[in-house]
């Protein structure tokens, strides 16, 4: 099984930070797992422009081909302006929507004010169910105050929230496909 973490945004590293520690966990815990990172920070992604995502190259067609082969995900996003970012709206928009269809989706953001989680609601599970994607009932969002000053977390119910969210994206996906 292929878990895809995506940290979508192309700025910061708080995202990243939480991404990867979801799937620090999933690795450490699950050897039937293996759990890539999929950073758009590290890629040069098109805009999409409405034709067929398979025709696109380069960096664009990576990044749709390292989507289309997961068998399920991590999304996380920094909350800017109450919003995911446009760089994860822009892959949603690359990426076929059948890429989704069936498999579980977990969901970590990021972000300045604790109102800030309201987004994974009101945005990021609405655009899963679009997809008609299974999305995991729990989700993590990290604040500011969860980091230390080296940008690591430290926060023990935050630690406590990523641990669970790790285990529940694997037991969700292993019910799924038994």
């Amino acid at each position: 099984m292929k878990l895809l973490g995506i940290s979508g945004t192309v700025t910061g590293s708080k995202t990243r930070i939480g991404t990867e520690k979801v799937l620090e966990t999933v690795r450490n815990s699950y050897e039937d797992v293996t759990a890539e990172l999929l950073d758009l920070k590290d890629y040069n992604v098109q805009f999409c422009d409405g034709r067929d995502p398979l025709t696109y190259t380069g960096d664009t067609k990576a990044v749709i081909d390292k989507v289309m082969s997961a068998d399920f995900y991590l999304i996380s996003t920094p909350i800017y302006q109450a919003s995911l970012t446009g760089a994860l709206k822009n892959l949603f928009d690359l990426v076929p929507p059948s890429a989704f269809r069936g498999k579980v989706i977990g969901f970590l953001a990021t972000g300045g004010t604790y109102q800030h989680y309201l987004v994974i609601e009101n945005q990021l599970k609405p655009i899963a169910g679009y997809f008609r994607a299974f999305v995991t009932p729990s989700y993590v969002y990290l604040h500011d105050n969860h980091f230390n000053e080296n940008r690591e977390i430290t926060d023990l119910d935050a630690l406590s929230r990523i641990d669970h969210l790790a285990h529940e994206l694997v037991w969700m996906q292993r019910q799924l496909k038994s």
